[in-house]
C-alpha cells in the first residue's frame, strides 16, 4: 500500500524518541514542537486545498468556459512544476541538513551555531535527488491518479497553491512535507472542478497513516537511541538493520514497480463524489 511518504513526521518523530530515550523528557520541548510542527503540518494541506479550490473554480469559469482543458495550460504547469521542485528544495532538504548539522554538533566535530558545512548540503541534494528518481514514480501515480482525474487547469492551481504554502512556510520556519501540501491541493482542484471525482477513500487512507507516523517513528527513535548508546557495536547494530530495511522495501517495491506506463492504466478505487460540489 502506497500512502505516499511522510516528509517530517519521520524525522521529528525519530528525533523525540531518541533524545527522549537519552536525554529524558525534560530535554524535549513539546510546546515547539506543537507550535512548529503539528500545528502547520495540519493547517498546510487544509490552506493549499482552499486556495487551490478557489483557484481552479475560477480558471474554469473565466478561462476556460468549455474550450479544451489542457490548451493554454502546458507552459503554466511547467513554470509552476518547477516553482513545487524549488520549495521542495527550500523545506525538505532544510531537515536533512539540520538533523545532520545537529548530529556533528552533538558529536563535538562542529561548534554550537555552525552552518551545515558545503558537503552536508551537497549530501542532502542528492540524496533527495536519487529519493526523488527512485521513489518519485510510485508517489507520483498515487498523487496524480490516486486522489483525482486531473486536467491542466487543475494541476496548475494545485502546483501553484502548494509551491506558494511551502515557500512561505519555508520563510516562516515552518519544516512541512511537499506531499502532504500537494496532496491538498490536489484534493482541493478536484472540488474545484465541476464533476471531478475526488476519492475520499485514498484521502482518507493518507491521513490515518500520517497521524500513525509520528508515534511510531518516535518508538523506532528509542529503541534506535537505546541500541546505540551500548556502544560501537549497538552503533552498528542500528546501522545495518537500518540498511536492512531499507533494501528490503526497495525490493518489495520492485515486484509491483511503477513507471511513468502506470499512468496509461486507469485507477481501480472507485471514485466517490461528494455532493454539493462547486460549479464552473
Amino acid at each position: 500500500m502506497d500512502d505516499t511518504k511522510i516528509g517530517p513526521a519521520i524525522v521529528f518523530g525519530g528525533l523525540i524518541g531518541a533524545t527522549w530515550i537519552s536525554a529524558g523528557a525534560g530535554s524535549v520541548h513539546f510546546g515547539k514542537i506543537v507550535e512548529k510542527v503539528l500545528i502547520p503540518a495540519a493547517a498546510s494541506p487544509v490552506i493549499a486545498g482552499l486556495v487551490a479550490m478557489a483557484a481552479t473554480y475560477l480558471v474554469y469559469r473565466f478561462l476556460v468556459r468549455g474550450r479544451p482543458a489542457t490548451r493554454g495550460f502546458k507552459v503554466g504547469q511547467i513554470v509552476s512544476a518547477s516553482l513545487v521542485s524549488l520549495a521542495h528544495g527550500t523545506n525538505d532538504a532544510q531537515k536533512t541538513m539540520g538533523v545532520i548539522t545537529l548530529t556533528l554538533v552533538t558529536a563535538g566535530s562542529l561548534p554550537a551555531g555552525s552552518s551545515p558545512p558545503v558537503w552536508v548540503i551537497i549530501s542532502a541534494a542528492c540524496a533527495l535527488a536519487l529519493g526523488t528518481y527512485l521513489g518519485g514514480w510510485r508517489i507520483t501515480h498515487t498523487l496524480g491518479k490516486g486522489l483525482t482525474d486531473i486536467e491542466g487547469p487543475q494541476g496548475f492551481a494545485a502546483q501553484t497553491s502548494s509551491a506558494l504554502v511551502i515557500l512561505v512556510s519555508s520563510r516562516l520556519g515552518f519544516p512541512l512535507s511537499t506531499t502532504h501540501v500537494c496532496s491538498g491541493g490536489i484534493v482541493g482542484s478536484g472540488v474545484g472542478r465541476r464533476d471531478a471525482p475526488v476519492r475520499w477513500r485514498m484521502a482518507g487512507r493518507m491521513v490515518v497513516a500520517w497521524l500513525f507516523t509520528l508515534p511510531a517513528a518516535a518508538i523506532v527513535g528509542a529503541i534506535s537511541g537505546k541500541v546505540a548508546s551500548l556502544g560501537s557495536a549497538g552503533t552498528v547494530a542500528v546501522g545495518v538493520v537500518g540498511i536492512g530495511v531499507g533494501l528490503g522495501i526497495y525490493l518489495l517495491s520492485r515486484r509491483h514497480p511503477v513507471t511513468a506506463h502506470s499512468f496509461q492504466v486507469p485507477e481501480p478505487t472507485p471514485a466517490v463524489t461528494e455532493p454539493g460540489r462547486l460549479a464552473a
